[in-house]
């Protein structure tokens, strides 16, 4: 079935969508929703909004799913705070909101950031979270490839890619100023991420499925140590580059085999039975 939707491969990731609004812990919140059945959220990376991330694969999840979308603080549609960026809070966000949306138990997709966002929504929130799909995501900062904190050091929004601003601007026209917040509280957490513990991956309830490229920003041998802590876990390492396996916005050339083969195995592992027969 996948071959007759490459057609929406091509779609535009950073396209305005109709969607809906919650006030979450002080915040205007954006999410959309799609498809029926098994609640599925999407978490966004850093920089990024539902569709630069998941716009390509969106549709194909809604098929088997109820998608759950979201926009996580200063970054496409959902509006900012007056505080810094934090992990933590973003999962207090998406729990909040699921909470709102009388939701316990959904599977939790995660890329990049949207990926320890994830994490942190499990270990805070385990409740909220059947299943976790955690795709490029990290815990350690061992675990980025060493050229990446280097940059990081003296990274300003010059660096920022274009598609990415583009689809800030597309939804806040003229707002540069938002822009700039968003870039500068993405910089600053990831400037200041403090390890966390092998203790606190151990504490992972939820069954996980940990994917990486092997010639991605994540390191192949973290997700491998991931996957040996986290202990009902599963572990894909993928012939890509950061996010390529999925089609995220800033793949500039899409493998139509290897994105059919990530979405069946991503609704593989979500359709299997957890523990108890749920």
């Amino acid at each position: 079935m996948f071959l007759t939707s490459a057609i929406l491969f091509m779609a535009p990731a950073h396209a305005q969508q109709q969607g809906n609004y919650a006030l979450i812990n002080g915040i205007s919140m954006y999410y959309e929703t799609c498809g029926a059945g098994q609640p599925l959220v999407l978490i966004h990376g850093g920089g990024s909004t539902l569709h630069t991330t998941f716009g390509r694969i969106l549709s194909l999840l809604a098929k088997n799913y109820r998608v759950i979308g979201v926009e996580l603080q200063a970054h496409g549609h959902t509006a900012d705070r007056e505080a810094p960026e934090t992990f933590e809070q973003d999962a207090d966000d998406v729990a909040a909101l699921l909470k709102e949306l009388d939701i316990t138990g959904a599977d939790v997709f995660g890329f990049s950031n949207g990926g320890n966002t994830a994490m942190q929504l499990a270990l805070r929130h385990p409740e909220r979270v059947r299943k976790l799909v955690l795709a490029s995501a990290f815990y350690k900062r061992e675990g980025m490839q060493p050229w990446f904190w280097d940059f990081m050091k003296n990274a300003d929004i010059s660096h920022m890619p274009q598609v990415y601003k583009e689809a800030y601007l597309d939804i806040n026209p003229g707002n540069q100023a938002g822009l700039q917040a968003m870039h500068d509280k993405d910089l600053r957490r990831m400037q200041t991420f403090t390890d966390w513990t092998d203790d606190a991956m151990k504490s992972i309830k939820a069954p996980a499925l940990i994917i990486v490229g092997d010639k991605d920003v994540v390191r192949a041998e973290h997700a491998i140590a991931m996957h040996n802590l986290i202990k009902n876990s599963r572990l894909a390492i993928l012939p890509a580059t950061h996010g390529s396996y999925m089609a995220e916005i800033m793949t500039p050339d899409i493998d139509i085999k290897l994105l059919e083969g990530f979405v069946a195995m991503v609704t593989g592992f979500l359709d299997e039975p957890v523990d108890g027969g749920n």
